[in-house]
């Protein structure tokens, strides 16, 4: 009986493999964001934030360190222990702070897409 019954499960297994042509595996890749340290990192990690962490704030420097020069990165560090500042700058008509403030939106659309 014994035989019986394991002679007809292989059967039906080996019918179960199907003779159609075979679906390539997949592959999953995952994608890690990239990281970086500087002084956006810095501010971030001593920011006191929820949700920050080492590799969030490290991405962020990343999105920095693609879209913003290092002074535009020492004046973007100020935003952290002052928000109101950046408030001060986006609305300012001066030439230098219209093409910083069109600099940072590119770095937050930017670390927007890396880092979430």
């Amino acid at each position: 009986m014994k035989r019986a019954t394991f002679l007809g499960l292989a059967v039906f297994l080996a019918g179960c493999g199907g003779s159609g042509p075979r679906e390539p595996d997949r592959v999953v890749v995952m994608r890690s964001a990239p990281v970086a340290f500087g002084p956006i990192s810095k501010a971030c990690l001593q920011s006191g934030r929820d949700g920050r962490t080492r590799e969030l704030c490290g991405c962020i420097q990343a999105a920095a360190d693609k879209t913003l020069t290092n002074s535009q990165q020492r004046r973007a560090v100020s935003f952290y222990s002052d928000p109101h500042r950046a408030q001060e700058i986006r609305q300012s008509k001066r030439p230098v702070d219209e093409e910083f403030w069109d600099a940072y939106v590119r770095y937050g659309k930017l670390a927007e897409q890396l880092c979430t």
